[in-house]
């Protein structure tokens, strides 16, 4: 690509010589002469001295410096640069058209005559593959499932039976969506009953049988939502867990039975949403938030890292720690708590005057 067409495809600012071409874009630390460094945090300009680059991509506003590239690129928004620059460089996975030999439609089934299934694919009866789905290697997709046009399957997906999948979703490998929910009762009140109630920090109460709460309700998923590797979403109880539109779901989540993910949520790595939660749209949970179930997040609301929902949070608010509060409240804990040894020192060298002052007391 020459340096020029990157400037077009990225609205950016071209200084120097726009018919230089570069071969891909490496960090400065990684490129060599014939790429492009990509330099668009400020920290990265000083790896440029180091780099045999001979041009870059920098942010508005900086500079290389002197003597180390021969042109370059400045854009406004670096992350939303990169988005431009990746996708138009980006290799799609290679999956041939038409239907693998190895691929089994069941009868009933309806495969868009333009869609593509990989080998060991395998669809289920009345499932239905729209127009210009492409299906890798060893998915299965349950029956009267439904693929919606443009969606990408990675290999080893797994779609149950009357999960619904809207267009242009990418789902990577492993994901299982419309397994039954973790939903169980026992005949009598049992353990977990009897602790939420209680408050007596003790159970007396045991689970002499684990009956099971079928799922008769499916999964539902957007348009061009994204849902990461090892990703599970269970199915609902008695009705649908949806998940909206615009929605991009990371690796290693799990979603449990009738919650609803409202659009362009974004859900990161090792986050877990219990049964019957309510999500807004816009809302942010970092890596490894619990979500409790029954819950209600409120639109745009952020929740930190590691942090535990245990109720409802306020829409447009950010939230952190465990249990789950307001940023500036948990904030505030943390200052406190990082003064507690030397709050005890003080009090124990108090008491020790005092015990001192009360000696010296009665000897007179």
């Amino acid at each position: 690509m020459k340096l020029q067409e990157l400037a077009d495809l990225l609205g950016g600012t071209l200084h120097g010589d726009g018919s230089l071409e570069f071969a891909r874009p490496l960090p400065p630390v990684e490129a060599g002469s014939a790429d492009l460094a990509v330099a668009m945090q400020p920290e990265l300009l000083g790896d440029l001295g180091r780099s045999p680059a001979r041009v870059g991509l920098l942010a508005n506003g900086t500079e290389p410096p002197e003597g180390t590239l021969d042109a370059w690129v400045c854009v406004g928004r670096p992350r939303y640069a990169l988005h431009r620059l990746t996708g138009a460089l980006g290799q799609e996975p290679f999956v041939a058209p038409g239907i693998h030999p190895t691929a089994v439609v069941e009868p009933g089934a309806e495969v868009s005559p333009d869609a593509s299934l990989g080998a060991f694919v395998y669809v289920g009866p009345r499932a239905r593959i729209g127009r210009g789905a492409r299906i890798l290697n060893h998915v299965s997709i349950g029956q009267d499932a439904v693929i919606g046009e443009d969606t990408l399957l990675h290999p080893g997906v797994r779609v149950g039976e009357r999960v619904r999948i809207g267009a242009r979703v990418i789902i990577h490998s492993n994901a299982a969506l419309g397994a039954d929910g973790f939903s169980f009762v026992t005949p009598e009140p049992g353990s977990v009953e009897h602790a939420r109630s209680s408050g007596s920090g003790k159970v007396s109460s045991f689970n002499e049988h684990i009956a099971r709460i079928h799922s008769l309700g499916s999964v539902v998923v957007g348009d061009d939502v994204e849902i990461g590797a090892n990703t599970c979403i269970d199915k609902g109880t008695l009705t649908d867990t949806c998940i909206g539109s615009g929605t991009k779901i990371d690796d290693l989540v799990m979603i449990g039975h009738n919650v609803r993910i409202g659009m362009l949520c974004m859900i990161c790595g090792q986050v877990g949403i219990a049964g019957s939660t309510v999500i807004g749209n816009g809302v942010v949970l970092a890596g490894g938030v619990g979500v409790a179930d029954h819950a209600k997040i409120g639109d745009h609301a952020v929740v930190g890292a590691r942090s535990g929902v245990m109720g409802e949070i306020p829409e447009k608010e950010v939230w952190m720690g465990y249990p789950a509060r307001p940023r500036k409240e948990t904030m505030e804990i943390f200052v406190y708590q990082s003064k507690l040894k030397a709050l005890f020192r003080e009090v124990s060298d108090f008491r020790k005057a005092f015990a001192s002052f009360l000696e010296d007391g009665r000897g007179k």
